[in-house]
């Protein structure tokens, strides 16, 4: 990797640590999983920096961004777009919906319905829309970061599995720490200092640093290491159903994308290790009687596996 690539991914960093203040891992996770071509899922309270972390990153990358407020009444022809006659033209002219850009911000994504939380599903995984009975592209690249509120609270419905599959990584803020929250507090208003950022990278550079993360070298002993980990999500001890080759995959392009933000050229354990509760959570339901969250039974699930 070369050293202004390095030097841009730390910029990008630290830019958004300005926004985001006292979550430097959460701010790794997110641009890891942009960098490895996928799809952000933010979970957690109202009010806690979900659509500000996400606004941020989208304007530090230099693409083009837009957002949508899933509510109840969103119809998926609001979100791909629709076809119009027009007289002038004496033909259909299709107006094509926010879903046509380079980062989506699907806000509150569960509190519109199944139906249109299904629309998103094809633009997720084929990277491209159906309307009309015509197949159109998306652009490139192109990443959906969504927000969701905590299943419990009114109005909301639960994503289905096959979406939340579709999901690279789930990850939480949770709440500032006290100094954290005092800079917030005494500060300048956070949505004002998203719509002052400036493009730390240009689309050139991000495509240069996805594919940099595909030359991320992995050995033999981390492949099969991380076999084991799939393997103990499919034992019956801890999960219910264990992980798809597909999240198998997944989770090794997020460790060689953060081999590549922390400089590395190599992936190391410690990458699959922080990264799987993050990477997996939302893909596994725990076996009855656990008595612990699906991230703690994972990173249980890890403790138990040993280095080969």
């Amino acid at each position: 990797m070369s050293q202004q690539l390095q030097h841009r991914l730390t910029q990008l960093k630290s830019q958004i640590s300005t926004i985001i203040v006292g979550k430097p891992t959460q701010i790794e996770d997110s641009i890891a999983c942009l960098l490895a071509g996928g799809h952000l899922l933010i979970e957690d309270l109202p009010g806690v920096g979900k659509t500000t972390l996400a606004q941020a990153l989208a304007v530090s990358l230099g693409l083009h961004f837009s957002r949508v407020q899933f509510t109840a009444d969103l119809m998926p022809s609001d979100l791909v777009g629709v076809s119009v006659f027009e007289r002038q033209k004496d033909a259909f002219v299709f107006h094509p919906g926010p879903v046509f850009a380079q980062v989506l911000l699907a806000d509150e994504i569960n509190r519109a319905g199944p139906k249109t939380q299904s629309a998103l599903l094809e633009a997720m995984e084929e990277q491209q829309v159906s309307v009309d009975g015509r197949t159109r592209r998306l652009p490139k690249p192109f990443f959906v970061i969504a927000t969701q509120n905590p299943s419990e609270q009114l109005g909301t419905y639960p994503l289905p599995e096959s979406q939340l599959d579709r999901f690279l990584m789930c990850i939480s803020l949770g709440y500032p720490d006290q100094r954290s929250e005092r800079e917030l507090l005494s500060g300048i208003d956070r949505r004002s200092a998203v719509a002052a950022l400036k493009p730390v990278m240009t689309p050139d550079e991000l495509i240069a640093a996805m594919d940099a993360v595909r030359q991320v070298h992995v050995s033999e002993p981390l492949l099969d290491y991380l076999q084991a980990l799939i393997a103990a999500t499919r034992n019956g001890r801890w999960f219910s159903a264990g992980l798809s080759p597909r999240a198998g995959i997944a989770v090794l392009r997020l460790a060689r994308a953060r081999a590549l933000l922390q400089g590395r050229d190599h992936v190391v354990p410690e990458d699959l290790q922080l990264l799987l509760p993050q990477a997996i959570a939302h893909r596994l339901v725990p076996v009855a009687g656990a008595g612990r969250g699906r991230r703690e039974q994972v990173r249980a699930m890890i403790e138990a596996v040993p280095l080969p």
